[in-house]
């Protein structure tokens, strides 16, 4: 059944706006460095480089390992921006927001703060990745210290702990997603009571609202197009919603119920359109919400992201269903083939080429398309499992990260 539009006494398009909240043209990323990676899920929040001419073939022992580095137990990914690399870690229960040159692998700094690692399941460490905008490093603990952090010097600007200052309860296994930074606001979950979701000034912290009365998920917000206008996706413990970024205003919501909440892979807005992916046998489907009224347009269970989001393509979905990855057609949710080798892992886009990312730190290059997958080559870059964190692909080199290591290959031509 479909969920109605809320109006809430607001017309769309008619709400107050912050100034530099509503961006102009079609385009999510703001001018960026071609070859930078500056957030969770790139410059487009899509899982897909604009680098081209980056090396496909290896040698069987892999490209050039430039820099290794331990930097704690976790599984956030990293973001790569103005020559610095930005990724979080646990150490005996000490967060650190870890800083370092991208290309030699060089400490610059390092943020620590006291933060319990343990997780009910054995998950310990860190979970969301760092954003980084206009010279500021935002990022978010598996407790809910929020920081904003100068990128050159680690000196902390301002920051927020949602157990002290909001009374939110942390999710059961951990705040997860990554800070979104929306024009001039910086926005996160934080969940329940009157805060599922709270905006605040990126320079000053100064809250500028909040809304929602939705339990957090494990997923991270992101902004799509509709009609011209800017709206936030945001995956809950219990549904998708569509919010607006001058004020969070409710635009859109439609349920998506998943096995002890976890509602965790990035959502894919594709005109007026979004996919959904959830594991613990919950499956996907296709919820149209253009006219603000939701339906189904399809749901199967032929793809249950568990750990990867899955990467939109010319029509088609390319992720992993639990332990293979799949194809499917973003129209009808058809299967166009199922491959095991790589078991859990994550997948990325960069030129005419993909990179595979195993649980078990296996990577390797591919031609995918809708016929099949051909591997390009591969090796074993980091030994251990639940090497979850999605490589990332910056200015011609490679990094993957194990639960302790974080690794730089050189791949350019």
């Amino acid at each position: 059944m479909a969920d109605q539009y809320v109006d809430r006494g607001r017309r769309r398009g008619r709400t107050p706006v912050f100034p530099g909240v509503m961006l102009a043209g079609l385009c999510l990323s703001a001018a960026l460095p071609a070859g930078d990676w500056p957030r969770w899920r790139g410059s487009n929040f899509d899982g897909i480089s604009t680098e081209s001419g980056w090396r496909t073939q290896w040698p069987e022992a892999g490209p050039p390992r430039v820099w290794q580095a331990s930097v704690g137990i976790g599984y956030s990914s990293v973001s790569v921006s103005g020559g610095k690399l930005y990724t979080m870690g646990n150490t005996d229960d000490v967060d650190a927001v870890y800083c370092f040159d991208a290309e030699n692998g060089k400490a610059l700094w390092k943020h620590t703060y006291a933060c319990e690692a343990k997780d009910p399941n054995g998950y310990h460490g860190t979970r969301a990745t760092p954003t980084v905008a206009d010279g500021r490093v935002y990022s978010l603990s598996r407790h809910g210290h929020l920081f904003c952090l100068d990128g050159a010097t680690g000196a902390v600007l301002w920051a927020k702990d949602f157990k002290k200052d909001y009374g939110a309860e942390v999710p059961r296994w951990g705040y997860s997603g990554s800070p979104l930074v929306e024009g001039n606001l910086l926005v996160t979950e934080v969940g329940g009571d009157g805060r599922s979701v709270v905006a605040f000034d990126k320079v000053t912290g100064v809250e500028r609202w909040r809304a929602g009365n939705d339990t957090a998920a494990y997923s991270s917000i992101i902004p799509y197009l509709r009609d011209g206008e800017r709206e936030l996706a945001v995956l809950t413990a219990l549904g998708i919603v569509g919010r607006s970024p001058a004020d969070g205003a409710e635009l859109w919501r439609h349920e998506w119920k998943t096995r002890y909440d976890v509602n965790a892979a990035t959502p894919i807005v594709d005109q007026g359109r979004v996919f959904l992916s959830s594991g613990y046998g919950k499956g996907c489907g296709l919820i149209d919400f253009k006219s603000g009224v939701t339906r189904a347009v399809w749901e199967n269970t032929n793809m249950r992201n568990h750990v990867g989001t899955c990467v939109l393509w010319e029509g088609h979905l390319y992720g992993f269903d639990e332990r293979e990855l799949k194809c499917l057609d973003l129209k009808t949710g058809e299967e166009k083939w199922a491959e095991r080798k790589y078991g859990k892992g994550s997948i990325l886009r960069a030129g005419n080429a993909w990179i595979l990312y195993s649980d078990n730190g296996y990577v390797a290059t591919a031609e995918v398309t809708p016929a099949g997958c051909r591997e390009l080559s591969g090796f074993q870059v980091l030994k251990g499992k639940d090497t979850w964190a999605i490589p990332v692909l910056a200015n011609g080199r490679l990094y993957c990260r194990s639960l302790e290591e974080l690794v730089c290959l050189d791949v350019r031509q």
